[in-house]
């Protein structure tokens, strides 16, 4: 008999009645494209109850001309859970968010950060930086057809588009136009010719000071600060100056690092930290309806390869898991055999 998941227990309604999402805002995952499915927001789930979590950026035309079930599905667990879109026509994209306040996301975030070339050939993404009211009309036109927060994720600027004070006038054209006061900055500039994307997140500096300089100067203004961010003592340093952190590759290559944010960052005192196998363990219910659905087990195992990081058997864990997971009738067995692997923790 299949265990119920424990985590679908927990309603919109009734996170909804415990915080609201400023507070989940305070921590939380960027949006990662082929990183942050439904299958890795649900396993985060198994660690974090409070931390925001973001899907993939999601473009106008794959919503409005394609698989919506496939871009938008996610499940109740999920919660808070926030879309990102990408797009610059603001007709496209208030048609987009009604459909995602309709499916019950909790905000929609507008891609203002994204360097790569399939974006720019879109016109979206970090070269939006170049027309901030633009981005605020893009903005203005999702706030006046939904209920839920509407956001924007920036650098801190682009190629030589990159002083303090042309960061400053995008956010403050952006909410000149919209009024929007919540922003996630990744602090590093985009360079749009001549880096890859992996490259945009490693070459330019990181530059903090823009981002709290901002917050200095809009104080009333939710700023959540991104970019190079890997410990949780380095979270709470930001804390200090800002009113959020989002963390990236961060989260996907050592998850386990989530496991004890409730408490320790949230202050939830009733928070429990789980152990890296109950974690798993967890999800296993999870993992038995999604492969009774014709999920293969790989497409929700690759995101727990890292959940053993720097513990003795990691790396049998995840050869286990990477030559197993994806061969066809792959099922729990495969996770269970890895987890065996792995020195149970006391």
């Amino acid at each position: 008999m299949m265990v119920e998941f424990a985590l679908f227990r927990i309603t919109k309604c009734e996170v909804f009645s415990m915080y609201d999402i400023n507070h989940a805002r305070k921590l939380s995952i960027a949006p990662m494209l082929d990183w942050t499915t439904s299958h890795q927001r649900t396993f985060m789930r198994t660690l974090t109850k409070h931390t925001l979590l973001y899907t993939e950026m999601v473009t106008t035309g794959a919503i409005l001309f394609g698989d919506k079930e496939r871009h938008l599905k996610y499940n109740d667990a999920e919660h808070f859970v926030a879309l990102q879109l990408g797009g610059s026509d603001p007709k496209a994209l208030a048609e987009c968010a009604q459909i995602a306040e309709a499916r019950g996301y909790d905000e929609i975030n507008l891609n203002v950060g994204c360097p790569s070339d399939r974006v720019q050939n879109g016109s979206f993404g970090a070269c939006l930086m170049a027309e901030p009211k633009l981005v605020g009309d893009c903005i203005k036109a999702m706030q006046d057809v939904v209920s839920i927060p509407v956001t924007v994720k920036s650098r801190i600027g682009i190629d030589d588009q990159d002083s303090y004070e042309e960061f400053q006038n995008f956010i403050g054209t952006v909410n000149h136009v919209s009024q929007c006061e919540t922003f996630i900055v990744h602090a590093r500039k985009a360079i749009l010719k001549g880096l890859s994307p992996k490259e945009n997140r490693e070459i330019p500096p990181l530059k903090y000071d823009f981002v709290y300089r901002i917050k200095e100067q809009f104080p009333d203004f939710h700023i959540t600060i991104n970019g190079g961010i890997k410990t949780l003592e380095e979270v709470e340093q930001h804390l200090e100056k800002v009113d959020g952190v989002m963390i990236g590759r961060e989260a996907y290559n050592n998850p386990y690092m989530f496991s004890t944010v409730d408490s320790r960052i949230f202050g939830d005192s009733t928070a429990e930290q789980v152990s890296r196998h109950e974690a798993i363990r967890n999800l296993f219910p999870y993992v038995e309806s999604e492969l009774a659905k014709g999920t293969y087990l790989n497409h929700i195992a690759r995101h727990i390869l890292g959940m053993f990081q720097a513990v003795p058997g990691a790396r049998k864990f995840r050869r286990h898991i990477s030559e197993n997971a994806p061969k066809r009738g792959a099922g729990l067995e495969v996770l269970m055999e890895a987890l065996e692997m792995v020195p149970e923790e006391l």
